[in-house]
């Protein structure tokens, strides 16, 4: 019974983790209802009437979201900063209620300074934040002079439950955060093992949903990896021990890819191409329809089970010696005469599965520290060998980052946003005094929000539209609720506190929901200040479409920066990204002197994964260009191919000084080039840089190498896994040459 209860326990967690990496949505939704209850609680043991319940509600929702610093010291600092600046907001609100003119001014130049606070990182953009909603805070509760002594109570209480909350209640620290984010990557890479499995039993109707449910599942597990590595640096106070797990994440992402496009390929009459698992609706090979049913994947069906096992399993007493008689069979088949009788593409898969197996034991060393070595046969012996002498060359190994240069003046993006919302605030506030002279308000609230974590017109015009939908429904929402809980204020305050809950866990996920969750809310704070009607909440709808319009309009004319803008600067930084990868991984191939591969592979994900958030308003479905949207699609999906080809080829090249399969090719490094060449060229076309070389074609990659004179079949599969992705990423980034317009010139080998 016990067992049967950790399993569940574990199945429960395993599932919760893999929904939520790092448990960071839940915590913040968490300790934001925990610091409002208590806030809550305080002031009703203090008497508080019902308006400075309201306020000290929103000041401590604000007072525990605000803070993004990731060390404990800098929050305790930036909250302790928070209050004397949320009083001075208060008191300025109150000040100027009566003085509409003066008020305005004041109001867009918080506005300016809020925003332009951003520049000075976490600290400034906290206080920025704190200083806007607060003095919103005083319009919503219509301070005065004479109300100000019970808003000081309770907005100095609700900053301090917030850091009750934070600090005593719902503690979270960085190692805490990063062990958290380990085990969600662990889930989420038991998930697509588990999708794989399903992929090799697909039927013919059901094999483009098993791929679809692959290639979400590979996603979300590289999403997984760039979050551990944003917070690694917080997270260990080790830096070689940073960048081992940093390399052993890397290499369990490129192993469970690279299975997937192995099963794929074994499903199929042809090797599968990578692009399958990045673009929504590629095609499949016909012959990958029907799944293939012999003894060979049967056997490999249950070696993809132990797999998830592996790597689900946490080492320790209690997993026992089946736990390292399995790792050993799967580790068993990086050996040649381990491999059972299969078709070649089926061995391969083995192969794979070997090859995921080691990357399951570097995380699991690498994470968990030494592990048993008692049961180890002699194929995991190697392994670790191998392991252990990769683990003595990232410790060896500089880490080097350029500084970015900055831009200047109205190039400054904190500089131009500030520029952008005063003016759109500025029309807001003039727009929304004719809409209603006493919650103008609403429309600059929605027109500083469109702002947040935006770059470019497009952006801003996809959010304020999800705005506008959450909104309104948000606003029907508040009708029926307004109607079931009338003035039952504790009943009102319960379920604020739940859709405060519902709005943090599901801000990262979507805009509109959160949106929706808001304005229901904001309907039983109306309720119970007593100010509630349809008129309002109707109200509220057309004050959001203002508030998004004047956005819009201030995005589009003050100093605008277009999508088309925004998209190409980030193209352009991604291909530089990916040739300055494709350079260094085809030199440390070819012989030339070890860099830091894994570092530059970060900085290519990260690139991408700014591009791919930028190209949401290309391929929302409201756009109106379809042919624009599709190629949006498809250019990102070729350049997530070239990234993890890429990455795949600098984790090659990492094994150099190690691994006893790997030697330097001279001949490799000539192969990169033409590749890099292209790149450069793409990237030239994309920045408007003049001129703009050809597109080099001609002879494949491994055509252009003569045959080489290491025999063995180890070196042969490594050299071949190596030519396949210099490959596959020179097909993929001469397919990029069409979309982007860029001239291709044949040249006979």
């Amino acid at each position: 019974m016990r067992a049967a209860g950790r399993t569940v326990r574990t199945e429960v967690w395993g599932r919760l983790a893999a929904a939520d990496p790092g448990l960071l949505r839940f915590t913040a939704g968490l300790r934001t209802v925990v610091s409002i209850g208590l806030t809550l609680a305080v002031l009703t043991v203090l008497r508080a009437d019902v308006s400075h319940l309201v306020a000290g509600a929103i000041t401590a929702m604000v007072a525990t979201f605000a803070i993004r610093e990731k060390q404990r010291p800098q929050q305790a600092g930036t909250l302790a900063l928070g209050l004397p600046v949320a009083l001075a907001s208060v008191s300025l609100g109150a000040l100027l209620d009566q003085r509409v003119v003066l008020g305005d001014l004041f109001f867009v130049a918080l506005i300016f300074c809020a925003v332009y606070g951003r520049r000075f990182g976490d600290r400034g953009t906290a206080l920025g934040l704190i200083g806007f909603q607060i003095y919103f805070v005083s319009l919503f509760v219509h301070a005065t002079v004479a109300a100000l002594p019970g808003l000081y109570l309770a907005i100095t209480v609700a900053f301090g439950c917030a850091a009750v909350a934070r600090f005593l209640l719902v503690r979270q620290t960085p190692t805490g955060i990063l062990d958290r984010l380990r085990r969600a990557f662990r889930a989420r890479f038991a998930q697509l093992v588990s999708a794989q499995v399903e992929l090799l039993d697909a039927g013919p109707d059901e094999l483009d949903k098993a791929v679809e449910e692959v290639r979400v599942r590979t996603a979300r597990l590289h999403e997984t990896a760039l979050l551990i590595q944003g917070r690694l640096a917080d997270g260990t106070s080790d830096e070689g021990v940073a960048r081992l797990v940093q390399r052993r994440i890397a290499d369990a992402e490129i192993a469970a890819e690279r299975l997937g496009l192995l099963l794929l390929t074994a499903r199929s009459a042809r090797r599968a191409d990578t692009l399958t698992l990045h673009l929504p609706g590629a095609a499949l090979p016909a012959a990958a329809r029907e799944p293939v049913r012999d003894e060979s994947m049967e056997r490999l069906r249950l070696d993809l089970e132990a797999l998830r096992v592996l790597v689900l399993r946490p080492a320790g007493p209690e997993s026992g010696t089946a736990l390292a008689q399995l790792r050993n069979r799967l580790l068993g088949y990086r050996e040649e005469d381990a491999l059972p009788p299969a078709s070649p593409a089926v061995q391969d898969v083995f192969r794979g599965i070997g090859e995921t197996a080691r990357a399951v034991l570097g995380l699991r060393i690498a994470m968990d520290g030494p592990q048993d070595e008692s049961d180890d046969t002699p194929a995991t012996s190697r392994s670790r060998e191998e392991l252990d002498a990769e683990d003595a060359a990232i410790e060896g190994a500089e880490e080097s980052e350029p500084e970015p240069e900055e831009a200047t003046g109205l190039r400054r993006p904190t500089t131009r946003a500030a520029v952008q919302v005063a003016v759109g605030s500025a029309l807001a506030i003039v727009g929304g005094e004719f809409l209603s002279a006493q919650r103008w308000y609403w429309a600059v609230l929605t027109c500083w929000i469109v702002f947040i974590n935006t770059a470019s017109t497009g952006e801003i015009l996809v959010k304020g539209y999800r705005r506008l939908l959450g909104t309104v429904l948000g606003v029907v929402a508040g009708i029926v609720l307004a109607g079931l809980v009338g003035h039952h204020t504790w009943t009102a305050f319960a379920l604020v506190l739940l859709f405060v809950f519902a709005m943090f866990y599901s801000a990262p996920l979507s805009y509109t929901l959160m949106s929706f969750f808001v304005t229901a809310m904001l309907g039983l704070l109306y309720t119970l200040l007593n100010t509630y009607s349809l008129d309002v909440l109707v109200l509220r709808v057309e004050e959001t479409a203002l508030g998004a319009v004047c956005g819009v309009i201030a995005a589009a004319v003050v100093l605008p920066v277009h999508t088309g803008r925004r998209t190409d600067e980030l193209l352009a930084t991604t291909l530089d990204r990916l040739a300055d990868v494709t350079r260094a991984a085809a030199d440390q191939l070819g012989g030339a002197p070890p860099v830091d591969l894994v570092e530059k592979a970060r900085e290519l994900d990260q690139a991408l994964a700014d591009l791919r958030a930028a190209t949401e308003p290309l391929t929302h479905p409201i756009a109106p260009l379809r042919s624009r949207r599709d190629t949006a699609r498809y250019v990102v999906a070729l350049l997530e191919t070239c990234a993890y080809h890429a990455r795949s080829l600098a984790a090659t090249a990492e094994l150099l000084p190690t691994h006893p399969a790997i030697a330097a090719d001279p001949r490799l490094r000539g192969a990169g080039r033409r590749i890099v060449h292209n790149i450069e060229a793409i990237a030239a076309q994309v920045a408007g840089r003049q001129p703009v070389p050809h597109i080099e074609t001609g002879s494949s990659i491994a055509a252009m190498l003569e045959p080489g004179t290491l025999r063995a079949p180890r070196y042969g599969r490594v050299t071949d896994r190596v030519l396949r992705h210099l490959q596959r990423l020179d097909e993929a980034v001469v397919g990029l040459a069409r979309p982007l317009k860029v001239p291709v010139a044949r040249r006979t080998p």
